[in-house]
């Protein structure tokens, strides 16, 4: 066995190379004849003084047993020659690579298969390869045909091989494309599964990858989700929207869309980006969109259901981020129904009008549904025991930082070198309102002033809760919808599918790895 380089020439662009192949000397009838055993391609980066020692290393893999004379080999050169061994021994047919007989000379009991006796502790454990989470997303790919999907906007045989391996390495160990190559290159089985060598694919290639099914999005997304719609004879009459947001690793000063604004993971200090999904009501994506990350969360719905094409009367849902009321008026003209969160700020319920229903959970909720005056729109409060618990925990936690807060002001009053000048402490009680979470507004506060009317002398302070806030209303929360004709059960179920998307940008941000994104150009992070 030895390696011939041969210089060859590419018949469009006149270009001359050359390429490498593994060759092996047989007898055949009374000829010796060279068959090619793999062709190594043009990248081949053995250097020449090592390919006797590769060729000898190879040998003793195919044979399973060692020379007399140990090989001395490096370690790139081994790790050449456990790939090529691996991809001679996968193209050669099951009848060729049976086991040979049992060294004890155990025969095979008669009619219970090909059973042999084997030396655990002689085995030897080379190149090994996940194919477990491998198996199961060329399965799910076949179900919708993703490969011929891929071929028929245009993409070659290894253009879908790095697509494919690049989709199912951000599945089964989420990482950047480098990490992606070193997965498929180190731990996978992939490349034996659709017979595609990656450790001779560059890393390049992946990200040109990314390039061409983001070129394709459209297409993609609606190609993939008909056809899911067929599979689960899903229904598009329900309409699931939300945005989040994930932040970078550096300055992007060269991404215009790289813009700082509210972080949903307090990164606040870091560039953002934002990302849209519209799902349908079993949570599968139907379109997808990047935008700013300083983008209003209002601003984008038009465009996202528009481009989406949602048919004529869909129920749209959607948190109180997007149920603006240029929104909701939006809607109405193009017909569409919708359920989303009321953004109104008073808090109303009425546990006698309120029927009782349990969640999955097992817990109370009590909803009491008010129809508007005009009668084409219903609102439906929501109040929950487990929600009233967190929140009344959260409400008193801040009114007592807000009141040891005032408590301190008032201390200060009777101490000398204190700033007891009216102005400047209501500055800083303006301030400690700005920093109590709303807790503030249910809180009348007094500065006694001296008799110049110019330092303060004490202060006082009682809570007096605001009716309609979360201090009178704790656990009451707010659904608007067109649904006139619909109960109070089905209204809360309903929008409670919208948590299908929330688990899906949990997802998305953890077991996929969307933060934080290391890309620079934009293209990429779109991309990614």
């Amino acid at each position: 066995m030895y390696i011939r380089r041969t210089q060859t020439r590419n018949t469009a662009s006149g270009e001359r190379y050359y390429t490498y192949r593994l060759v092996e000397s047989k007898r055949i009838g009374g000829k010796v004849k060279q068959i090619t055993r793999l062709n190594l391609g043009r990248h081949f980066d053995v250097k020449q003084e090592h390919w006797p020692v590769l060729c000898a290393r190879i040998d003793e893999l195919l044979r399973g047993q060692a020379s007399l004379v140990a090989v001395d080999c490096p370690a790139s050169v081994e790790r050449h020659a456990q790939r090529i061994a691996a991809q001679l021994l996968a193209r050669e047919p099951a009848s060729s690579q049976a086991a040979p007989a049992s060294p004890s000379g155990a025969e095979t009991r008669k009619g219970s298969g090909d059973i042999q006796r084997v030396d655990v502790d002689s085995m030897a454990l080379v190149r090994p390869r996940t194919v477990g989470v491998e198996s199961l997303a060329l399965w799910a790919m076949e179900q919708v045909d993703f490969a011929g999907l891929l071929a028929s906007l245009g993409l070659t045989g290894p253009q879908r091989a790095a697509a494919i391996g690049s989709i199912i390495g951000r599945m089964a160990a989420p990482g950047s494309e480098r990490a992606t190559h070193r997965w498929l290159d180190e731990h996978s089985g992939l490349g034996e599964l659709l017979d595609v060598d990656y450790s001779a694919m560059g890393l390049s290639a992946l990200y040109r990858a990314s390039d061409r099914l983001l070129a394709h999005k459209g297409a993609l997304e609606a190609a993939l989700f008909e056809r899911l719609s067929d599979l689960f004879g899903l229904s598009t009459t329900v309409t699931l929207y939300d945005l989040t947001n994930s932040y970078f690793e550096g300055e992007m000063a060269s991404n215009p869309k790289a813009q700082r604004g509210h972080s949903k993971e307090k990164r606040s200090d870091c560039p953002l980006v934002t990302l849209g999904l519209v799902l349908d009501g079993s949570g599968f994506v139907r379109r997808s969109e990047v935008f700013e990350g300083n983008v209003s969360e209002g601003q984008t719905l038009e465009e996202m259901l528009e481009g989406l094409g949602a048919p004529a009367n869909a129920l749209v849902i959607m948190d109180r981020g997007v149920a603006t009321e240029a929104n909701l008026a939006w809607l109405k003209e193009k017909g569409y129904r919708y359920l989303v969160v009321s953004r109104e700020r008073t808090r109303h319920f009425d546990p006698e009008r309120a029927i009782c229903i349990q969640n999955a959970a097992g817990e109370s909720l009590q909803l009491e549904k008010v129809f508007s005056e005009d009668g084409e729109e219903v609102r439906l409060y929501c109040h929950s025991e487990r929600r009233a618990r967190k929140e009344e925990a959260i409400n008193e936690r801040f009114a007592q930082r807000f009141e040891q807060a005032l408590d301190k002001i008032a201390e200060g009053l009777s101490k000398p070198r204190t700033t007891k000048r009216l102005d400047k402490l209501w500055e800083r009680i303006g301030r400690l309102k700005e920093k109590s979470r709303g807790v503030a507004q249910h809180y009348e506060i007094e500065l006694i002033p001296d008799e110049q009317g110019e330092r303060a002398v004490a202060l006082r302070y009682s809570r007096q809760p605001v009716a309609g806030g979360s201090l009178t209303h704790p656990g009451v929360y707010c659904l608007r919808s067109s649904e006139t004709d619909w109960d109070e059960e089905r209204l809360w179920r309903t929008y409670i599918t919208l948590t299908d998307l929330e688990a899906v940008f949990r997802s998305l941000k953890s077991e996929l790895g969307l933060r934080p994104i290391f890309h620079h150009k934009e293209e990429r992070v779109d991309g990614h």
